[in-house]
């Protein structure tokens, strides 16, 4: 009972802060896409990693009963996506040392395109506030590290759930096994006292 409550709390942890990074992140691939600019991966693999894990969280707390009785594929979907945030989190560690404040000093202000550098030269739309780019991407950064250890909590708790629900089919099954043998019991003796009783009257 109590490890089914800390799964469910730490998925809408995960639930509650994926969705703001998906937010965030596909304000920019919407930028990019409507100028038929790539996406650089750095942003794409974050926002593709927050899609996945945000849907896998919500249908695994919707289905808790059948994630009780798979914890253990659960458990191994949910380090995967450990791995995802790590390899996500890297790939966008460029942002980790960024100064919103004074952005344009960041190496990654350049690589932003439309959205950093040859956005502000270009009087783009989607670099009117480049400090705010800054923090969306600082932002989506820090929400994917905080994932990364949320998903590992859910992983330690799904292999609790799996070594309890095993625990509790077995315990079922000693029970049905003691009834079955009682009942069998149960006929055994009425047979031979009703073998008894015949012999009796004979």
């Amino acid at each position: 009972m109590l490890g089914g409550l800390l799964f469910s709390f730490w998925r809408l942890a995960e639930i509650v802060t994926l969705i703001p990074v998906i937010g965030m992140l596909s304000w920019f691939v919407s930028g990019y896409n409507s100028l038929n600019l790539l996406t650089p991966s750095y942003i794409l693999v974050l926002f593709i990693v927050s899609i996945l894990a945000c849907a896998w969280a919500i249908v695994t707390l919707i289905r808790l009963g059948s994630t009780r009785r798979s914890a253990l594929f659960v458990a191994f979907i949910d380090l995967c996506f450990v791995g995802a945030f790590i390899a996500a989190d890297y790939k966008l560690r460029g942002i980790g040392n960024a100064d919103c404040a004074n952005f344009t000093a960041a190496p990654i202000y350049i690589s932003l395109g439309p959205f950093g550098y040859f956005g502000v030269s270009s009087n783009s739309p989607w670099a009117v506030n480049i400090n705010k780019n800054c923090a969306m991407l600082k932002a989506s950064w820090a929400f994917g590290i905080m994932n990364t250890i949320f998903f590992f909590i859910t992983f330690v708790l799904a292999l609790f759930l799996h070594r309890h629900h095993r625990d509790e089919v077995v315990v079922r099954e000693k029970v049905v096994r003691r009834s079955r043998h009682s009942s069998r019991r149960g006929h055994s003796g009425s047979r031979r006292r009703s073998s008894s009783q015949r012999n009796y009257y004979v």
